[in-house]
């Protein structure tokens, strides 16, 4: 008997070939890709991260190609099963482009933190990670849009809403207005540069790192492990404390109150001795300073710096540790002391 497409034996051998030879296609691209690969580490890089989407778009497409040549394509049904496979091939398509251009930013991101770094490395990758978040929405936005637009029936729902655009727009004004105001201040924080992805901030009486930079939040990274979520318009409402805004490099300060009979001399010298010690002491700046004088003491002012912030914490720590220490076994007459006179 003759060969016959128009059956199941013929769906399934149009199917199986089609398939077939998009795995042919699917192993020569991965081939060259792996041999320019060699020579070429971004098409590697590229190669590995798109391989999936890449092979669901090729299977999809397959089935769909061996499906519509065969028996399938002449039932009445198969207009329906083929727009799902339109969604599926318009879905792959956008996965495909999402995968590769997540990795186009990911080496921008990388080279820029490893080429700069500091406070002009922060301010470049915040900018590319709101850039990818963007593409990303964009990329997601059109695949349901042409999606949407693949029914006739839209189409026509599509011209309405356009007949009455300036009616929906107030309308979904008015109700997305604080989402909106959102992500538009989450675009003026990128580009406006008021904060970036590992600045040292101080918000709400919280020390911390901002550690994530989205369209509609920020994300900051408390010291003790907690994370403080707050909305983009946030930032561009309310002042903030920023510890790294040209600069890593910080001044720190220790305060001590002392006895009126505290050897300045002698405390100078030890507070020299213990920055040059120290590394973390940065050699930029050190002062010792008496700054008041009441309440029966003295207070004393110690300044020193270094290159972070976190240096700048464990420095301080560590002078006031050793300074009190050091008081307490050779001036104990230093100490602060109440003096109290008794009459009769």
């Amino acid at each position: 008997m003759p060969f016959e497409w128009d059956s199941w034996i013929g769906t399934v051998a149009a199917i199986a070939l089609a398939v077939a030879i998009a795995a042919i296609a699917v192993i020569a691209i991965r081939v060259l890709i792996s041999v320019i690969g060699r020579k070429i580490a971004w098409v590697g890089n590229l190669g590995r991260r798109v391989q999936n989407a890449l092979s669901f778009t090729a299977l999809v497409v397959a089935l769909w190609i061996g499906s519509s040549v065969s028996w399938p394509g002449d039932e009445p049904w198969w207009p329906a099963v083929s727009r799902v496979f339109l969604i599926a091939t318009i879905a792959a398509g956008a996965w495909l482009l999402s995968a590769a251009v997540s990795l186009g930013f990911e080496w921008m991101i990388a080279r820029e933190e490893g080429s700069l770094g500091g406070a002009e490395g922060r301010r470049r990758t915040t900018q590319l990670l709101v850039i990818h978040r963007l593409i990303l929405v964009v990329i997601g936005i059109v695949a349901v849009g042409v999606t949407l637009f693949s029914f006739p029936e839209m189409r026509a729902v599509g011209t309405s809403l356009l007949a009455s655009a300036g009616i929906a727009s107030i309308i979904a004004g008015l109700a997305a207005q604080s989402i909106l105001g959102n992500v538009i201040a989450g675009i003026q924080v990128a580009f406006s540069d008021a904060i970036r992805v590992g600045d040292v901030v101080v918000i709400e009486g919280e020390w911390g790192r901002i550690g994530e930079i989205n369209l509609s939040y920020v994300v900051v990274y408390i010291w003790d492990e907690r994370r403080l979520v707050l909305p983009c318009s946030y930032f561009t409402t309310k002042p903030i404390e920023t510890w790294t805004r040209r600069s890593d490099a910080i001044l720190g300060t220790v305060y001590m109150d002392l006895d009126w009979r505290v050897p300045m001399e002698a405390l100078r010298e030890k507070f020299d001795e213990i920055l040059d010690a120290s590394p973390a002491w940065d050699r930029r700046s050190k002062s010792v300073y008496v700054t008041g004088s009441e309440g029966g003491y003295v207070t004393v002012r110690l300044v020193m710096s270094s290159k972070d912030s976190d240096d700048q914490w464990a420095l301080r720590c560590e002078v006031r540790e050793k300074l009190m220490t050091w008081l307490q076994q050779e001036h104990p007459e230093a100490l602060p002391r109440t003096r109290v006179a008794l009459e009769g």
